[in-house]
């Protein structure tokens, strides 16, 4: 169990480092972040920062000399640079588990032993044997890269009478997965966090909303029936405890009719803090950032307890020169990033409005 003052790694420099660290200050921890980015938001909250790659060992040899525990931001950190950590210092949650996230294809085999439904999917390493996955699967469908993909990248949609070559080509021809392609109702997600003795404890579902593949709104919580919520937690739970998880992870679902009712199908995990667990920071009574740091340092998690109806928006490229009008709206909490150009695409705050119940 770390004591205050100790010093928290965080690998990735994002808005998720940021708030990781904003949440880790007032628990009297310290925190390191190590990035490739020169302009990493993450920089300016913390007091202490490595600028190097992550295939810099000598770097990463420094970095976590500084460090009593290591976390990350983003599922995408090098193997070798989590194994190399992972040797000196404890890395939570393990690196093992991203072995598992970082691959579509892995992740979905993961899911589906644990007899936890998934839409219909298929290995494509060909454009033959993307073919034969359309024969089996059917369309319309999703081509989806195997790795690092994210907010719709590295995908190509292919409808009922859609072109095989292209969506091949579209993705470049790199290792992917074909889904089904999904009906759902709405789309959800279950934040976590399991501590180091095995407890979990979960947020209320939220029902996200999507713009161009990117999370435009959470809500919570979430418009379904509490039996399938409750059901969504469970997930959530089986799910952290296959990985022996510590940490915050989020699993993302699809609601879809089922005869005369309705049920689940996962579609991600995130093993990490998630942009659908934001609404936390304001409208709940602990954060998915603060839960996450619990977690990690060794200390009893939260229990959340949510202070009426929540809705966070994001505020996406240029939307955030707008920001001046959401200041004087009642009951807006306004998180502005710092970062520099407002790239389309490019998630630049968010605003969390809560009413009270």
């Amino acid at each position: 169990m770390l004591k205050p003052g100790a010093t928290i790694g965080i690998l990735g420099g994002g808005q998720l480092g940021r708030m990781l660290a904003l949440a880790a200050a007032p628990l009297g921890f310290k925190c390191h972040v190590f990035s490739s980015e020169r302009d990493a938001c993450s920089f300016q909250v913390v007091p202490r920062a490595t600028l190097a790659e992550f295939s810099d060992e000598a770097a990463l040899e420094k970095f976590a000399r500084d460090c009593d525990v290591i976390t990350y931001e983003f599922e995408n950190v090098p193997a070798a640079a989590a194994a190399f950590l992972a040797a000196r210092k404890p890395v939570l949650p393990n690196p093992k588990v991203l072995e598992t996230t970082q691959d579509r294809l892995i992740e979905k085999n993961f899911v589906a032993a644990l007899k936890i439904a998934t839409a219909p999917y298929a290995a494509v390493a060909s454009e033959a044997e993307l073919a034969a996955a359309v024969a089996k699967i059917g369309l319309p469908a999703v081509l989806k890269t195997r790795r690092l993909g994210y907010d719709g990248k590295g995908q190509a949609k292919i409808g009922k009478a859609g072109d095989i070559a292209a969506a091949w080509r579209a993705v470049a021809e790199a290792p992917c997965i074909l889904e089904g392609f999904v009906d759902f109702e709405r789309e959800v997600s279950v934040v976590a966090a399991r501590s180091q003795d095995g407890k979990v404890v979960s947020f209320d579902v939220t029902e996200n909303e999507h713009r161009d593949h990117i999370l435009k709104i959470s809500r919570a919580p979430a418009r379904i029936p509490p039996a399938l919520a409750r059901e969504a937690g469970r997930i959530g739970q089986r799910i952290a405890k296959a990985f022996g998880y510590v940490g915050v992870l989020a699993v993302e679902m699809f609601v879809v009719r089922q005869g005369r009712g309705r049920a689940l199908l996962v579609n991600e995990i995130a093993p990490r803090v998630h942009n659908s667990g934001h609404w936390t920071i304001d409208g709940a009574s602990v954060s998915q950032f603060e839960q996450h740091i619990r977690a990690i340092a060794g200390w009893p998690l939260a229990n959340p307890i949510r202070h009426g109806r929540v809705e966070m928006t994001n505020l996406i490229g240029a939307e955030v020169n707008d920001y001046r009008r959401w200041l004087s709206m009642p009951g807006a909490s306004v998180h502005l990033y710092g970062k520099g150009e407002a790239r389309p695409g490019r998630k630049m705050g968010h605003v969390t409005r809560v009413f009270p119940d």
